[in-house]
């Protein structure tokens, strides 16, 4: 896996440098707006994904403050600069297969080169912090396919009756991080403010001391666990690091 990384960051480096070199940062900076609903350009603010200050030169899956990195990313062995950012931002599953960004890719070369260049100025140590404000600005320009938002319509789900992987087991909480299993035994962090906890005690809702959890946005990020009573709440999330 960590060849073939290697060999795809190596095949459009002189291109992805060129890009860079040539980007626009007021576009770029434009650009990061849709980054910004995920991502923090302050030191070790985290959000659904990791802060990206002090970004290049940074091994993929190394930020210590930052709990939810994939497997795959953690081991790739990547170091962030114009050529790997460059192949991420075009296509994150292919060059990193089985990574949790919930981010289909950009395939205009222009808006990478720009996004690139603001963000080289706007991550470095120092960096102005108008500059990393004006950039997390949130907005709906740019990319499409990261702005969050809630799925609704229709009869609510009923909650007896799902299978294993909606079916809550246990909830750990370490720091700003939720780790959900499910009775199909799978588990999956969640940013803290990406996991509502809520109550439906009707004929649809759980069975007590069964908890559901219900998809909530359209990124892949963000979830609901949906208890019978509130008084189970404590009962099943447990502090464990």
């Amino acid at each position: 896996m960590t060849k073939l990384i290697i060999a795809i960051i190596v095949a459009i480096g002189p291109l992805a440098s060129a890009q860079a070199a040539s980007g626009d940062i007021a576009r770029g900076q434009q650009d990061f707006r849709a980054c910004a609903q995920c991502h923090s350009l302050e030191p070790n603010r985290n959000m659904t994904g990791p802060s990206l200050a002090g970004l290049w030169g940074r091994k993929a899956g190394s930020l210590p403050s930052f709990e939810r990195y994939s497997d795959a990313l953690k081991s790739s062995g990547i170091i962030w600069d114009e050529r790997s950012l460059d192949a991420w931002l075009t296509d994150p599953q292919k060059m990193v297969p089985d990574n949790d960004m919930p981010f289909q890719g950009i395939r205009d070369a222009r808006v990478r080169a720009d996004l690139l260049a603001f963000l080289k100025e706007a991550s470095k140590p120092g960096a102005p912090p108008l500059l990393a404000q004006q950039g997390g600005m949130k907005g709906m320009g740019g990319m499409g396919g990261m702005m969050g938002g809630m799925m609704g319509g229709g009869r609510d789900v009923n909650l007896k009756n799902l299978d294993s992987s909606q079916h809550v087991k246990a909830i750990a909480y370490c720091r700003d991080t939720y780790r959900v299993t499910t009775a199909d035994g799978k588990t999956r962090a969640f940013w803290e403010r990406n996991l509502r906890f809520k109550t439906d005690s009707s004929e649809d809702g759980p069975e007590k001391g069964e908890p559901a959890i219900m998809p909530a946005g359209m990124s892949g990020d963000r979830a609901s666990v949906i208890f019978a009573a509130p008084d189970e709440f404590n009962k099943m999330i447990e502090a464990k690091c």
